[in-house]
């Protein structure tokens, strides 16, 4: 009976010993708490370890969201397109000015008589409205094809889920190619064309910088160097004058028309033969999507089989 009595005293002490331990632990707080008033409403928050946190790189966020829209991005077509509308204006605008120059050269200087190169006339504004209607076919195209390597590229490299084409994507696909490809072949002669008004430029102020030469002036062969615009078939053989010599000749070269015409008709070669590259970048850049595209369709159909 003794053990057991004392073993309940003990039991007893420890809980009263834990019971002031606690009162003055409130008692501790209360006074805190009444000597500073404002942190009643305070709350303690745990300082988060280094291992809960977490880096702006470790959660998918912006970033690769970025990253993957950089990734479907055809650089090639974006390119082309770039360099495509780039010749494409300069072909057309500098075209245009250059051949109302050149009409007008001729009619004060080569073909006095209207009706000599009336057909030349209509032929020019003809032309005119075609460069119109080049520029504003071409602006539309080339947001077409960038729009098609937006969508064959994102399909070639599977970014949006599993890889899903059809049928009708992959003959519009073919249409673009080869559409493509006969334009590259229509640029090709419109470039060749362009180079034709540069060479008769060239070979007229070839001509003013002979007749210009020292060796040239004083002698009394000057008047003899001529330039006859017939033989370019652009106006007929009973224009006149159409012959232009000499000192008459050195005169045109020395005109803001001749001058900006034969500048302009060169900045509209290299237009063209940018668009020329344009069109090749396409070429290379539709038929690797569509193979890849043709090629990863017949692959898809034999896993399903």
């Amino acid at each position: 009976m003794k053990p057991a009595m004392e073993t309940a005293a003990e039991e007893n002490t420890e809980q009263s010993q834990e019971r002031k331990v606690n009162s003055r632990a409130e008692m501790e707080i209360g006074r805190y708490h009444w000597m500073y008033p404002g942190s009643k409403n305070h709350q303690y928050r745990p300082v988060p370890t280094l291992g809960d946190r977490a880096g702006p790189l470790s959660s998918p966020g912006c970033f690769e969201c970025c990253i993957k829209c950089l990734g479907g991005v055809p650089y090639a077509s974006l390119v082309a397109t770039i360099l495509c509308f780039s010749g494409v204006a300069l072909f057309c605008g500098c075209g245009h000015v250059a051949l109302a120059g050149t009409v007008a050269i001729l009619e004060q200087h080569f073909s006095t008589n209207t009706s000599d190169h009336a057909l030349l006339s209509e032929v020019i504004q003809l032309m005119q409205y075609v460069i119109y209607g080049i520029a504003s076919f071409f602006f539309l195209y080339g947001i077409i094809l960038l729009a098609e390597g937006f969508y064959t590229t994102s399909a070639v490299k599977e970014l949006h889920g599993e890889f899903k084409t059809t049928a009708c994507g992959r003959c519009i696909s073919g249409m673009f190619v080869f559409l493509t490809y006969v334009l590259g072949v229509a640029w090709l002669g419109v470039f060749g064309f362009s180079a034709v008004p540069v060479f008769m430029f060239y070979n007229i102020w070839s001509t003013c910088e002979v007749i210009k030469s020292p060796q040239s002036n004083g002698t009394s062969g000057v008047e003899q160097i001529c330039v006859d615009v017939r033989q370019y078939g652009i106006i007929p053989w009973n224009a006149f004058p159409g012959k232009i010599c000499g000192s008459a000749l050195e005169n045109i070269c020395n005109t803001n028309e001749f001058y900006m015409s034969y500048h302009l008709f060169i900045v509209a070669c290299a237009g063209a033969g940018a668009t020329v590259i344009a069109l090749l970048i396409y070429m290379m850049a539709t038929t690797y999507n569509y193979a890849v595209l043709k090629f990863k369709s017949r692959e898809d159909c034999c896993t399903k089989f």
